[in-house]
């Protein structure tokens, strides 16, 4: 990336069933979904969307190797979008096992996710 616009931050937790894609999903979501850029194309080389780099960052506590990625960049509707995904973010108690939710055990996970948008 020549050149970093913006950086958005989110985080996202899986509280039954323990899936850090689905915690991955959410800390994109989170970061993204709250905003708009309506200078960017101005921003861009020739105005074009498509034209846009989107580097996302998921610090994942557990099963980092699970991250479904092409589940991520199906969140970004433009541009060339790149996942890396790094140790981090935090397994802690939901305080309760159920079972129906499909948990495994009665664990947490929460992803952070910093998405990082440029040319």
């Amino acid at each position: 990336m020549e050149k970093l616009l913006f950086i958005q931050t989110g985080f996202g937790v899986d509280v039954h069933g323990q899936d850090v894609t689905k915690a991955a999903v959410r800390a994109v979501r989170h970061a993204i979904y709250h905003n708009s850029m309506p200078g960017i194309e101005a921003m861009l080389p020739d105005g074009d969307l498509n034209k846009m780099i989107v580097r996302v960052k998921l610090a994942v506590p557990t099963d980092k190797d699970t991250v479904d990625k092409s589940e991520i960049k199906k969140l970004i509707p433009y541009g060339s979008v790149e996942v890396e995904v790094m140790d981090g973010g935090m397994v802690t108690t939901s305080g309760i096992f159920l079972p129906d939710k499909q948990d495994k055990n009665e664990m947490m996970y929460i992803v952070n996710a910093s998405v990082e948008t440029g040319y």
